[in-house]
């Protein structure tokens, strides 16, 4: 049995947030009935490369039911409150106050039914100045200042995924499951709200805490703001290198084992990271002198003899042939997907995956 069977989650959801974290409910269990407009759920649209399929909603949307309203129309409507009153959780990431135009207010649903948890996913909140804006993932990635210390030194770049989206799911998971666990205390519902903006903010807490503190973080491309040497590097031969060290001990190592000078360990131009932090151009030239030094086989060799962190820097394709990538097998409309698979395992408790499904038509 999985941990959330018996529980039914209504999700009015569109594009990514959402539908991610109605999807790890229906991992664990959950029946859940995603409602979709008419025309569905625009993510349907995204792209067409998952077997003529949006690689989005094959990915978001596995072991869902899915149910077509019209929420214009008072046979919608009826349908919706019947859907409402059947259900432990509501999610719903509609554009502030839509749902309560449509006459479902979450304040409302929750005293018409106590036990119901509702949690509303929005890009700025439910008030504030900015409220009513539109927002998706790019626009906060703007927004919030994340582009502002991704990239290169050039220019401000996005981070190559939705981040904000799968951050702003993930939280409201984690969110939904407090409150199932809360419930199961008080036998009470509540009621959630969860901004992008908001998330965003917080996962730039470091970032911003340095900038408040005078040291406004600066594009370093594929490097750490923070921590040196923590970079990519180029053996004489092959495929570069991304290493990490993480403590002045690991640093006296790479000197010793790796630099073949164990001086450079207590040098007081490096011993510590703040001062390779300030000297980085000595720090990371004095690595990279060692690299230039050996073939990328030999340089990883050193580097683990040493044990220092270390990466290669893939690609797509590498991760896609990468020995240490798990895939599950969803069933789609048109035929079976693979894709990565949910990153939590449950020793000696596989877990199944229900199929993508269909847009239906429209429910009257």
């Amino acid at each position: 049995m999985r941990p959330l069977e018996g529980l039914t989650v209504l999700a009015i959801e569109q594009a990514v947030a959402a539908p991610f974290a109605s999807s790890r409910l229906a991992d664990a269990g959950a029946r859940v009935i995603k409602v979709e407009r008419p025309e569905g759920d625009f993510a349907r649209g995204y792209d067409a490369v998952a077997k003529g399929q949006s690689s989005y909603f094959v990915w978001l949307n596995r072991g869902k039911e899915t149910v077509t309203l019209d929420l214009m129309t008072d046979a919608g409507k009826t349908a919706l409150a019947d859907l409402i009153a059947g259900s432990d959780v509501v999610i719903q990431n509609l554009k502030p106050g839509s749902l309560a135009r449509l006459g479902f207010a979450p304040e409302d649903l929750r005293r018409q039914h106590p036990r119901l948890i509702v949690c509303s996913i929005s890009g700025y909140g439910e008030t504030g100045p900015m409220a009513d804006r539109k927002a998706y993932d790019l626009l906060i990635q703007a927004e919030s200042g994340l582009c502002s210390i991704t990239g290169g030194p050039s220019e401000p770049s996005r981070v190559g995924t939705s981040v904000v989206d799968i951050a702003t799911g993930a939280t409201a998971h984690a969110a939904i499951l407090e409150a199932l666990i809360q419930r199961g205390i008080t036998g009470q519902g509540c009621e959630i709200q969860i901004s992008m903006f908001d998330v965003l903010a917080d996962w730039l807490t470091v970032p911003l805490l340095n900038h408040e503190g005078g040291k406004t973080p600066q594009r370093v491309g594929l490097a750490h703001p923070s921590i040196a040497p923590y970079g990519v590097f180029h053996p004489s031969e092959g495929a570069p290198i991304l290493i990490s060290i993480q403590s002045d001990r690991e640093w006296r190592q790479l000197c010793e084992v790796f630099l073949g000078d164990a001086a450079l360990g207590t040098d007081p131009r490096l011993a510590t990271n703040v001062d390779r932090v300030k000297n980085r151009d000595v720090t990371d030239g004095l690595v990279q002198a060692a690299f230039a030094r050996r073939t990328n086989a030999e340089a990883v060799t050193a580097l683990e003899a040493a044990g220092i962190a270390l990466a290669s820097v893939n690609d797509m394709a590498g991760l896609s042939a990468h020995p240490h990538l798990r895939r599950i097998t969803v069933d789609t409309p048109n035929g079976p997907v693979a894709y990565p698979a949910p990153a939590a395992i449950v020793v000696g408790d596989p877990r199944p995956y229900g199929p993508v499904p269909a847009l239906k038509p429209k429910e009257d």
